[in-house]
């Protein structure tokens, strides 16, 4: 059983130590662990630092994608390197690297696919107030658009199981956290959660520069995803609320008419019928939309089953990996 920790990095050569010290590199039940870095685009020494440490795989990027892209490059060497179990955890160490066995004993008992680190974010002391109502909420929307039970739907450090891992595309630019659960949750897989511990604040947030902006790009996420997998509902849902506007403007209309005053409320006849058309339109491309779900649904199917076929044959380092068996810091570009 082998586990790799893979941790996306951007300028870290001062919190990486830290974080790499905190990691167990013998686990009960894993045969072998093994550390993966994605440096998305460094401009200072983590490359450096990385392989003086000791890490065993490095993805590196010759300029800055963001979180998403790090996050899928390394769940892509991941499996291609042959991990059974893969977690990701942050480079500032906010997560506690000793409760990576707690993180994946789920998994290694066949119980859950997918297990998401509760921080319990309300015990956090340097998180703000308004930073823990937001935190709550969103997870709170997050769990019922997807069916989970997920407290802190926007830790990193979670795990996941080789198939899980297998059956993941990631679509977003901004972040991979709410897209997964998201995803997970429709795609049917167990996703369950244990109470992790958090490190003190070694630097300010990357991801985001302000609460509103981290809301405003979440909330297009959550919507992104939701259309995505639930189309019908979306749509139809948006055009019965129009129809009903329409039929109630078109009420207000028709009364203005048998009161013999309708001559000064034509305009509203005008709405009410650009309200049910609309309404009408709305239901279509639900069902348009619906037809388009479940093809790319066929897609994701026969894209997993390629992958499967693909892994299952020896992995071995081509042009894409710089393979060196004497050197502990490999270079994966």
């Amino acid at each position: 059983m082998k586990l790799i920790i893979q941790i996306p990095c951007l300028n870290e050569e001062d919190s990486l130590p830290v974080t790499l010290k905190d990691i167990p590199r013998k686990i009960k039940g894993i045969s072998k662990v093994e550390i993966l870095i994605i440096d998305d685009g460094s401009t200072d020494r983590t490359i450096e630092v990385a392989k003086a440490l000791g890490v065993d795989h490095i993805v590196s990027f010759s300029k800055n994608k963001g979180l998403a892209e790090a996050f899928k490059a390394g769940i892509d060497a991941s499996i291609k390197l042959g991990a059974d179990i893969i977690v990701n955890t942050d480079a500032d160490n906010q997560y506690k690297g000793s409760d990576i066995p707690k993180l994946i004993e789920p998994i290694l008992a066949g119980h859950y696919d997918m297990v998401i680190g509760d921080r319990k974010t309300d015990t956090i002391t340097h998180f703000s107030p308004i930073k823990k109502f937001f935190q709550k909420f969103g997870s709170s929307v997050v769990r019922k658009l997807s069916q989970t039970d997920v407290p802190d739907t926007t830790s990193g450090f979670r795990a996941y199981s080789r198939d899980a891992a297998l059956r993941l595309n990631i679509v977003s630019e901004f972040t991979y956290t709410l897209e997964t659960i998201i995803q997970a949750g429709h795609k049917k897989l167990a996703v369950g959660h244990v109470e992790i511990g958090t490190n003190g604040k070694l630097r300010e947030s990357r991801l985001f520069k302000s609460i509103s902006g981290y809301m405003k790009r979440s909330a297009k996420t959550i919507v992104r995803m939701y259309t995505m997998y639930r189309p019908m509902r979306v749509f139809v849902t948006a055009g019965i609320i129009s129809s009903i506007i329409g039929v109630l403007i078109g009420m207000r209309y028709l009364y203005f008419f048998l009161t013999g005053s309708g001559d000064g409320h034509i305009q509203s006849l005008i709405l009410a019928a650009v309200m049910m058309i609309v309404g009408f339109q709305l239901g279509t491309l639900g069902l348009v939309a619906d037809l388009i779900s479940n093809n790319r649904k066929l897609l994701e199917e026969t894209l997993y089953r390629v992958k499967k076929v693909e892994l299952s044959q020896p992995v071995t380092m081509d042009d894409t990996y710089e393979h060196n068996k004497k050197e502990k810091g490999k270079q994966i570009s």
